[in-house]
């Protein structure tokens, strides 16, 4: 019969497999307990400083084994982020560096001009047209003002120039090659 394939190949290969899935619910269940177990207490098992007390960046690839628990591989993590001056030091040319969201710059009751799928134009065309309706009844009172001209001028688009016809096209030259057969 050929390798592999009899009975007691698969049964082999079957009980090899479960000893390996009983060996990963083993170290399973160990993190899950390791897990819910106190940070000092984890530490002191495994003869290692607080996270936060590293001075190289060499000690922390004690906190990377895979037997500590996601939060204080976090803790180590940070700290070296400190510890490293390549990383703890920002030069001022990340692009991501600084917070550039505008929540410190918002003034209250803030209004725009700009409006979805209308642009600042017309927005602020028609606010100047309203402006310019409610200018209209007290213009009455002051006869003498209507000589002024006006502060903002109407924004009227003007008008692009004609673009220059272009230059007929030249027709393409196609190069001939003879050869001499002497």
């Amino acid at each position: 019969m050929s390798e592999g394939r009899d009975f007691w190949s698969r049964r082999r290969a079957g009980v090899e497999a479960e000893a390996q899935a009983v060996e990963a619910r083993v170290a399973e269940a160990e993190l899950a307990r390791r897990d819910e177990r106190p940070d000092d207490e984890i530490l002191a098992e495994l003869n290692l400083p607080e996270p936060e007390a590293l001075d190289s960046p060499e000690a922390i690839r004690d906190f990377l084994r895979q037997e500590l628990p996601q939060r204080l591989k976090t803790r180590a993590l940070r700290r070296m982020w400190r510890l490293n001056p390549m990383l703890a030091n920002l030069d001022g040319l990340v692009d991501y560096g600084e917070d550039y969201t505008d929540a410190a710059t918002v003034i209250e009751n803030m209004q725009t001009v700009y409006q979805v799928g209308k642009g600042m134009v017309t927005a602020f065309l028609e606010d100047e047209e309203a402006d310019e309706d409610t200018e209209e009844a007290p213009a009455e009172e002051f006869a003498d003002e209507e000589e002024e001209a006006p502060l903002i001028a109407a924004a009227e688009p003007t008008p692009l120039p004609e673009p220059e016809p272009e230059a007929p096209a030249m027709p393409q030259r196609r190069m001939r090659f003879a050869f001499d057969m002497s």
